[in-house]
């Protein structure tokens, strides 16, 4: 449906000023708010977890925290996949990485709720920051030395004389 209200046009959500700029309306920006409330229901699950908590929402919310927090870290690494195939990676990756968390703290018989779930954090911040340090190893590696001086690289060749 388009209205026209003086210089505004509408269009469903979606406002046009007189001027050319568009503004997003209510809906235009749920990704933001989703990703908002998956990170304050991680947050939350972890804390809980930590507090050793006897809230009913511990269990779900420290469950979405073992299943976000890698499942994100692996989906920063893998940039170049389309974002469906970073969410799939990211969960199996998550899965696996929660699996092999649980087997090793079974196998030294060091099994525990708050040990498991900072063992996973410890884990996914790593894989965070080797991802940040690879980033920062790929752009230089990609800007000639003297870039970030402003030096020229200009070469001349010996001349014989």
């Amino acid at each position: 449906m388009r209205s026209s209200t003086g210089n505004r046009s509408t269009e469903d959500d979606f406002v046009v000023d007189g001027e050319g700029t568009e503004r997003a309306g209510p809906g235009r920006d749920l990704s933001a708010l989703l990703a908002g409330a998956a990170t304050g229901t991680a947050a939350c699950g972890a804390l809980l977890v930590l507090m050793d908590s006897g809230s009913p929402l511990r269990g779900p919310c420290a469950l979405f925290f073992l299943l976000a927090a890698p499942a994100l870290a692996i989906a920063v690494a893998l940039r170049g996949l389309d974002p469906f195939g970073r969410l799939i990676a990211g969960l199996a990756g998550a899965v696996a990485l929660d699996m092999l968390v649980a087997q090793a703290m079974l196998t030294v018989h060091r099994w525990s709720v708050t040990g498991g779930t900072v063992a996973v954090t410890v884990l996914s911040l790593l894989i965070l920051l080797a991802t940040r340090v690879r980033q920062r190893a790929g752009s230089r590696e990609g800007a000639p030395e003297g870039s970030k001086t402003g030096q020229s690289f200009v070469t001349a060749k010996p001349t014989d004389s």
